[in-house]
């Protein structure tokens, strides 16, 4: 007891019998300092005395996919200062292969009396994923937010980049470039950001009176490796350039090119998707489809923030418009000059 008070209260930045009069619930303490013991108490993973675990910690799961992907990173930068300008501590809870799994995060959230959860892509994108553990989420009336497109059936509000007009806007620049025989590098079958894209893309070829080459689809592991795999393939099939699903995708895709003799973008143009840390310092700077993390972030933290207040948030999406960044991975096609 006397470790766990001296934890607590260094954590705290108070003393000792200020931290004793919280665990006791006696009076002569600030709602501010109470709230900031039980807060660090929960972070430190000592729990709560049985009368107070009644109430709700201060704290937010934001549970990710990987860390790999440098826009998962970028995600929880920009949430976690959010979150703290609302008094509120983030709980980083990421996926690794083999790990703890999305299903165990939440019962350790809710072991840990979280006032909310934030998804930021999760199994909720894949439309033949496990979906069974959200259910509980619903059932315990645990205020959640999920970020990018997942299926329609989970009641939660979500903050998307709009997958459509990402597609449209790569399409649309390689078409201008003079590409016809341009190949998409996605996500799984079921990932519903990618089945967006992919219908996208269509539409936009046909629009330019051009045939969309249904050979030149190939579905990967969001990763570099899958995204060089993929391009590989696609090389073999025609294609002059290629659009991907995320960052190290389209990284993978630029390794496939040259390892198959092709100059990036002389002979082969790459697009990405993200724009995440560093694509400016590649060879050649990578051309990009952006994002908007900062105004994604700050919506999904505002409506979470809503239904830990008891606000009624409904469960609609959000659209958010990417940008086209052009650098210097695209290039005219081959055959155009």
């Amino acid at each position: 007891m006397a470790g766990r008070l001296t934890e607590v209260a260094e954590k705290v930045g108070v003393s000792e019998a200020t931290v004793s009069r919280v665990l006791n619930g006696r009076p002569g303490v600030s709602d501010v300092t109470r709230e900031a013991v039980l807060t660090a108490l929960d972070v430190l993973g000592y729990e709560r005395p049985t009368k107070l675990r009644g109430e709700r910690a201060r704290l937010v799961g934001l549970v990710l996919p990987e860390l790999q992907n440098p826009i998962f990173p970028a995600f929880a930068d920009v949430v976690g200062g959010l979150l703290a300008q609302q008094g509120l501590t983030p709980v980083l809870c990421t996926q690794t292969v083999g790990g703890v799994s999305e299903a165990d995060y939440i019962d350790l959230l809710f072991q840990q009396r979280v006032s909310g959860v934030l998804f930021a892509g999760g199994l909720y994108s894949g439309e033949e994923g496990a979906h069974e553990h959200y259910a509980q989420l619903v059932e315990r009336g645990l205020p959640t937010v999920m970020i990018n497109a997942g299926v329609d059936t989970l009641p939660f509000p979500r903050v998307s980049c709009d997958d459509a007009v990402a597609a449209d806007q790569a399409v649309s620049h390689l078409l201008s470039l003079g590409h016809t025989r341009i190949g998409l590098v996605l996500g799984p079958h079921d990932h519903v950001p990618s089945v967006r894209k992919l219908a996208a893309a269509r539409a936009t070829m046909a629009a330019a009176g051009v045939e969309f080459g249904e050979d030149l689809v190939e579905h990967a592991m969001h990763s570099l490796e899958g995204g060089q795999a993929a391009t590989s393939r696609l090389l073999r099939r025609g294609a002059t350039g290629v659009i991907c699903a995320s960052d190290p995708m389209a990284l993978g895709a630029i390794r496939a090119a040259r390892r198959a003799g092709f100059a990036v973008p002389r002979d082969f143009s790459v697009v990405g998707y993200d724009d995440s840390a560093f694509m400016n310092c590649t060879e050649p700077p990578l051309t990009t489809v952006r994002q908007p993390i900062e105004a994604m972030g700050k919506a999904s933290v505002d409506l979470l923030v809503g239904l830990i207040n008891g606000h009624r948030v409904e469960p609609d999406e959000l659209l958010f418009e990417p940008e086209l960044v052009v650098r210097g991975s695209t290039a005219p096609a081959p055959s155009s000059r």
